[in-house]
């Protein structure tokens, strides 16, 4: 069963879902850009049946106050972290695409027991790069979201998985990004025939973090 949520950080309002409420073990998930992240509902209850999942919207997304920043987006996963902290001995983290980003940098700065990154980037300028070859474009990206720069003091198990045909986070950035957890156990996943938006249906994606769960447990 799901139930309605909501945080608050500073004058922002966040709105959002907990899922298996009263299990000891949490599980944060940021979502991907413009992601409708109650379309885990379900997929999650049962995926991560032995943690509390909390998803919540971005600042300026569903019912979410305010103007989604890159710094709007760490400091609310600071602010969700910090105010769940005190109901569970230990939290872990999961980023979708741009929530890998957040995730990362959240991973960084707090305490977590591991962390799981769907369709991640090293960083959004490289990508924005990747994208506009022809242009400047890792020196004009406003918000960089630098997950390289955070990856390095993280020393938890990571579960990384990417999808072979994804055109929006193409998995070599992925594996830069894998490259750069120097202090981490890192698992790779590359799911072949998975694309940016589909990948979260392929078996494969459940088989994968089922294992990682149950090796961690």
């Amino acid at each position: 069963m799901e139930e309605t949520i909501s945080f608050k950080n500073r004058d922002i309002s966040l709105h959002g879902w907990v899922l298996n409420k009263g299990q000891a073990e949490a599980m944060i998930y940021f979502g991907g850009n413009a992601e409708d992240i109650t379309n885990n509902i379900d997929l999650f209850k049962d995926l991560f049946k032995n943690f509390t999942v909390y998803l919540i919207d971005y600042r300026g997304y569903g019912n979410s106050q305010g103007e989604p920043t890159e710094q709007g987006l760490f400091s609310d996963a600071i602010a969700i972290y910090d105010q769940i902290q005190a109901l569970h001995p230990s939290i872990s983290l999961m980023g979708r695409s741009l929530g890998s980003g957040v995730a990362v940098y959240l991973a960084s700065k707090r305490e977590i027991e591991q962390l799981f990154l769907l369709t991640p980037y090293d960083s959004i300028a490289e990508l924005a790069q990747t994208h506009y070859p022809y242009l400047p474009a890792r020196y004009l990206a406003r918000d960089r979201f630098d997950s390289i720069t955070y990856a390095k003091n993280i020393n938890v198990p990571v579960l990384i998985i990417a999808a072979e045909l994804d055109r929006v986070v193409p998995y070599k950035h992925a594996e830069k990004l894998r490259d750069q957890f120097t202090r981490a156990q890192v698992n790779y996943h590359l799911i072949a025939g998975a694309r940016h938006n589909d990948v979260t249906s392929f078996p494969r994606y459940r088989e994968v973090i089922g294992a990682f769960i149950a090796a961690s447990q």
